[in-house]
C-alpha cells in the first residue's frame, strides 16, 4: 500500500486523512461502538448458520486514504491509531444452513479465502467489507452473488494439514480474473491468552457492510469468543489482493493468527439506522 502504516513499536509515518472523499463518504455521526470479544446482540432467529474452521488470518497495515474509495457509501475505514488494515483470511466453511435447519453437508462445506477491509458506518457500527470471497463450490457462489450481492468467485481450492502446519491453495476459475491465486502456509503456535489491542481490532467483528440494490446494508453475526493462536507464516504467494482492486501489500503481514474455528449465526440485514430490511 502507498505510505503504509506500521504497527506500534515500528518507525512512525505520516498520518493520513481518514477520508479521501468527504463528499462521497460522510464521516460517522456517533462514536464507534466499542470493540468487544462477545457480540453486542445475538441473533435470536438466525437467517444463516454455519461454522468457520481452521482459519488463518493475515493482515497488512494500510493507509486509510487508499482504502476509503473501496468501501460502500456511508462507511469509512475503521482505524486503530490512525491505521487501517487489509486482511487475507483462509478457512474452511462448514455446513451452511438457513434459519434453524441443519446445515448442508456437501454444498455447504468448502474452502474459502477472502480479502477484507475494516469499516465503520455513520451509526458507529464496526464491520468488515469483503472485496472478494473465493470458494470452491459453484452453486453457493452463484447463490451468494445473486441473493446477497457479495463478490463470491468460483475457484479451485484445497486445505492440507501436516502436523501443526496448514497449507491453503486457491486458483480462480470464474468470473475472473482467471488465474488469480493464493498459497498460504502457516505453522500453528501457542494459544493467545489475552489478545492485543490490534488482535481484538482485527478479529472482534460482528457484522459486514455491503451495498444491496444501491442501498447500504449491515448484516450482523454472532459467535463465541475466538480461540486464537499465534502463527508463523511459512509461505505466502498471492495475487488476490491486487485482483480485488487494492494496491499490492508492502512487506510481510504485520499480524498472523490461527483459529480452530467457531459456529456462527447471521441475523437479518438492516439498513442505516438499524431498520431491518423486509
Amino acid at each position: 500500500m502507498s505510505e503504509p502504516r506500521t504497527p506500534p513499536g515500528a518507525a512512525p509515518l505520516r498520518r493520513p486523512s481518514p477520508v479521501c472523499d468527504p463528499g462521497r463518504v460522510p464521516p460517522p455521526q456517533t462514536t464507534p461502538e466499542p470493540i468487544t470479544a462477545e457480540p453486542p446482540d445475538a441473533a435470536a432467529v438466525p437467517l444463516l448458520t454455519q461454522s468457520w474452521l481452521d482459519l488463518a488470518f493475515l493482515h497488512w497495515a494500510a493507509d486509510p486514504a487508499d482504502i476509503a474509495p473501496h468501501l460502500p457509501a456511508g462507511t469509512v475505514p475503521d482505524t486503530l491509531d490512525g491505521v487501517t488494515y487489509v486482511g487475507l483470511v483462509a478457512f474452511r466453511m462448514h455446513r451452511v444452513g438457513w434459519f434453524r435447519l441443519p446445515g448442508v453437508p456437501y454444498l455447504g462445506t468448502f474452502p474459502e479465502t477472502n480479502v477484507r477491509l475494516y469499516s465503520v458506518d455513520a451509526h458507529g457500527r464496526r464491520g468488515v467489507v469483503f472485496r472478494s470471497l473465493d470458494a470452491s463450490r459453484l452453486i453457493p457462489v452463484a447463490v451468494a452473488r445473486a441473493a446477497f450481492r457479495l463478490p463470491y468467485l468460483w475457484s479451485r481450492m484445497a486445505i492440507r494439514h501436516d502436523g501443526d502446519t496448514l497449507t491453503y491453495t486457491s486458483t480462480r476459475r470464474w468470473p475472473g480474473p482467471r488465474g488469480a491465486h493464493s498459497r498460504i502456509a502457516v505453522r500453528v503456535g501457542e494459544p493467545v491468552a489475552e489478545p492485543t489491542e490490534l488482535e481484538h481490532f482485527l478479529t472482534a467483528r460482528w457484522g459486514l457492510h455491503n451495498t444491496f440494490f444501491e442501498r447500504q446494508v449491515y448484516l450482523p453475526n454472532s459467535h463465541p469468543r475466538w480461540p486464537l493462536h499465534r502463527a508463523e507464516l511459512l509461505d505466502c504467494d498471492e495475487t488476490l489482493i491486487t485482483a480485488a482492486g487494492l494496491p499490492a501489500p508492502v512487506g510481510p503481514p504485520v499480524s498472523v493468527l490461527y483459529s480452530p474455528g467457531v459456529p456462527v449465526r447471521f441475523g437479518r440485514p438492516s439498513r442505516p439506522g438499524g431498520i431491518p430490511t423486509p
